[in-house]
């Protein structure tokens, strides 16, 4: 079949007809107002010859005038995959000539330098994509546009966008003119520009309509011709739009703020993953007191933060809980939703703030206890700690008599916590960053900000700073290895490590310390280093390429705590003379800071033995199920539930249909570059809604999380495990977790889209004295690898040269 009507493409022909024909056959057959057409199939180019007699046939059916020719490929309009823009349309096609010709030039379009790369990004297989061609006569338009029924800026599903412009469409799309936007959200306004009132209403209705046949917000082409009448030209999948929060039959409007980012995750996370980390999220909280649901929106975990927000008692000090783990863009965006009328203080949030202020009560006593005990002798509380965490290692072994899957399972869902050794690890933590965040407001006006973050520089007994100087040394002591290290790919010297052919470069020693770390460590769907050592070995490639010692981060990190010392002192005394009480608080909250803050990092690396364990036993459960035929590999379980894996356990449930969907919608949510914030249950993105300060001379502004001032070539970093960051190079990432860390020691700064002055990446970065500058939004797509920059922690401004 090489030629056939348009309408009689389905939607189920998508391998035949393309992603765009099958569309618009839809909508032809559904009573819509399509020009007339015809498609030119994947069949006849996979035989790659133009089959000339049966296009000229269903041109001259069509009246043999101008016509519009369209690129109509397998895998276009699909609903993660728009491909808009990246093959050819070509427009008034006059004659059989110019026909064949348009048809040729859309095949060889499939292989154009853009269309490749845009299925690059999104690994589709080049050899599986055929092209079919849509034919259609030609409209002639007064006014033409797109219509977008969900608004793709917000996100808001109730609302729906419109921009439009006289003449042909291809000045909207290209963007080749100045367009008409329109907002329609049910308000009757008084249409300027050129578009009258009965047309957006004729859109909106038409866009209902559309969205609710395919079951989804869609990206609708369109054409006013000159009698006024409104024709389909497309309609697609909006791919941009970040997934709805689920029904929850709680009161509407809800607020739900993005918690991955805190533990430097913007990834999706596995199902397995989402299914322990909602429990744990919402059980450590509510040790502290604060009840919040964690919601899977986007397999990105989200805290229900609206009953919160309407209790007249929360909603006093939530913005300044979010200072510490969350930051200023969290900070921002709560702001604007309390100063939204729909989220006042009701009587329900009001009993419900009571009852977790009676909660808060319970935990009060324990908290008290905890921190004075660790404000009044840190070195024990500190020495507590790491025993408890060494007890946490021993007991998350599983034991050794687990034979079946069933064993495995039944020790995994009987795992408890224990509340002492929680406490222990807890409390010197708390008080560490508490004695740490205190001093800005005892010192205001007597010390700036980027003097305290130098005071917090150089961190003692911090596990991540040691896991990286440990790195260090086996880089400094790889001798004969050096050239071998440097020269082959990290994932071959991965494969021979774990084959056992590799050279002793020292890598087990640092395994067997460290192995139950990685990127994204907090979900167990994730392998740990120990697993594919990959990432280990690009980041020792990156320290033998340090050729100055004093870059080395040993003399770094020595240099930053000596700085410290010193700045801490000074500001003492200082403080002292102006403010003597403040001063003197501020001082000694100052130095148990230094004794504690570093502490930081261990309640998570102490939580991540249990993970390493579980996940093993999770893993040994699913090679019984593939054997069983129940899965296709091992690791597919981790797109299960515990639930779902009880059930193929224990009643052989087949579940392989639900995780090759959950793999692909996290397939398609891995290539998503930018997570919200902070969402509503109508799906705005909350931090769209605020004003955005211009940019001024090519300088982005963020918050100073370190101080210094570095200039030097940006290097753009998605994915850590095969980086190579240069020594002086500024690392630019969305986010960064400990298992990104290895690359800050031989980085010269550090630009983060999210974060907080806390927060893991902030905190190694001031520890090796690199400036650093977080909360710079869209920073890895406004900054190019190469560019000149010049990050300014102390003004918390990155500059492009």
């Amino acid at each position: 079949m090489h030629v056939i009507a348009l309408s009689e493409a389905t939607a189920d022909m998508v391998d035949l007809v393309g992603g765009k024909a099958a569309g618009l056959g839809e909508l032809i057959r559904r009573g819509e107002r399509v020009p007339e057409g015809f498609c030119v199939t994947a069949e006849a180019h996979r035989l790659g010859v133009i089959p000339q007699a049966e296009i000229v046939a269903a041109y001259e059916r069509l009246g043999a005038g101008p016509v519009a020719v369209r690129s109509s490929a397998t895998a276009e309009d699909l609903p993660d995959a728009s491909f808009a823009g990246q093959q050819d349309t070509v427009l008034n096609v006059t004659g059989t000539t110019e026909l064949l010709a348009a048809i040729g030039k859309c095949w060889d379009s499939l292989h154009s330098a853009r269309a490749t790369a845009y299925r690059d990004a999104r690994e589709i297989d080049h050899s599986t994509v055929r092209m079919a061609v849509v034919v259609q006569r030609m409209v002639t338009p007064a006014v033409a546009g797109v219509l977008f029924t969900a608004n793709p800026l917000t996100g808001r599903r109730d609302e729906m966008a419109v921009d439009a412009a006289p003449g042909l469409g291809t000045a909207v799309v290209d963007g080749a003119a100045t367009v008409d936007h329109y907002v329609l959200d049910g308000v009757a306004r008084d249409a300027e520009g050129c578009l009258t009132p009965a047309h957006l209403a004729e859109l909106r209705a038409t866009g209902e309509w559309v969205q609710g046949h395919f079951g989804s917000p869609q990206d609708v082409e369109w054409a006013i011709d000159g009698d006024g009448v409104l024709w389909l030209l497309q309609s697609r999948p909006i791919t941009s739009l970040f997934p709805l929060p689920p029904e929850t039959g709680k009161p509407l409007p809800r607020v739900y703020l993005e918690f991955g980012h805190v533990q430097g995750m913007l990834q999706p996370v596995t199902p397995m993953g989402m299914s322990t980390l909602r429990s744990q999220i919402s059980a450590m909280l509510a040790s502290l007191g604060v009840r919040v649901e964690i919601i899977d929106i986007g397999g990105r975990l989200y805290g229900d933060l609206t009953d919160l927000a309407r209790s007249r008692s929360s909603r006093k000090r939530l913005v300044k809980l979010l200072a510490v783990d969350f930051g200023p863009r969290a900070q921002a965006v709560m702001q604007h939703v309390l100063a939204d009328p729909r989220f006042a203080v009701t009587t329900v949030s009001a009993e419900r703030g009571a009852a977790q202020g009676a909660a808060s009560l319970r935990t009060a006593g324990r908290a008290v206890v905890g921190i004075l005990r660790a404000l009044a002798r840190p070195d024990a509380a500190r020495i507590r700690m790491f025993q408890a965490v060494e007890q946490m290692r021993v007991r998350s072994a599983a034991p050794a008599d687990l034979r079946t899957a069933a064993d495995r399972l039944r020790f995994l869902e009987a795992r408890d916590a224990d509340d002492d050794s929680a406490d222990a690890i807890m409390w010197p933590i708390v008080t560490g960053m508490l004695a740490a965040a205190l001093p800005a407001s005892l010192l205001k006006g007597v010390a700036t900000p980027d003097e305290i973050h130098t005071v917090l520089g150089g961190m003692p007994h911090n596990v991540t700073i040691e896991m990286d100087l440990a790195l260090w040394r086996l880089a400094q002591n790889a001798g004969d290895h050096r050239q071998l290290l440097l020269d082959t790919a990290p994932d071959e010297l991965a494969a021979r490590y774990l084959r056992g052919t590799l050279p002793d470069v020292g890598m087990a020693g640092f395994l067997d310390a460290y192995g139950h770390r990685g990127v994204a460590e907090v979900d167990l769907g994730v392998p740990r280093w120990a697993e594919d050592p990959t990432p280990v070995f690009a980041a020792l490639a990156n320290y033998l390429r340090v050729t100055d010692p004093r870059q080395g981060p040993d003399q770094r990190f020595q240099r930053a705590a000596a700085t410290a010392e010193a700045a801490l002192d000074e500001l003492v005394r200082r403080a002292r003379r102006r403010r003597p009480v403040r001063g003197t608080m501020a001082g000694f909250l100052l130095r148990r800071a230094r004794s504690l803050a570093g502490l930081r990092e261990a309640g998570k690396f102490a939580g991540l033995y249990p993970l390493r364990e579980t996940r093993r036993q999770l893993l040994l459960i699913g090679a019984d199920l593939h054997a069983a035929g129940l899965l296709e590999q091992p690791d597919d379980i981790m797109f299960l539930t515990l639930d779902e894996a009880h059930a193929s356990v224990h009643d052989s449930v087949d579940h392989r249909a639900t995780i090759a969907s959950r793999r692909a919608v996290h397939r398609r949510e891995l290539r998503r570059r930018t997570v919200p914030v902070a969402l509503l249950s109508d799906g705005t993105d909350v931090e769209a809604a605020l004003p955005v300060a211009p940019a001024v001379d090519g300088t982005l502004t963020g918050v100073g999380a370190s101080a210094g001032r570095v200039t030097g070539p940006a290097r753009v970093v998605h994915d850590p495990a095969t980086a190579h960051v240069e020594p002086g190079e500024v690392l630019v990432a969305a986010t960064t977790d400990p298992g990104w860390t290895p690359l800050f020691l031989t980085a010269g700064a550090l630009v983060t889209e999210t974060g907080a002055i806390m927060a893991h990446g902030p905190t190694v970065a001031r520890e090796y004295g690199i400036p650093a500058v977080i909360c710079v939004p869209d920073a890895t797509r406004t900054i190019s690898t190469g560019q000149l920059v010049t990050v300014d922690g102390a003004a918390g401004t990155v500059t492009v040269h």
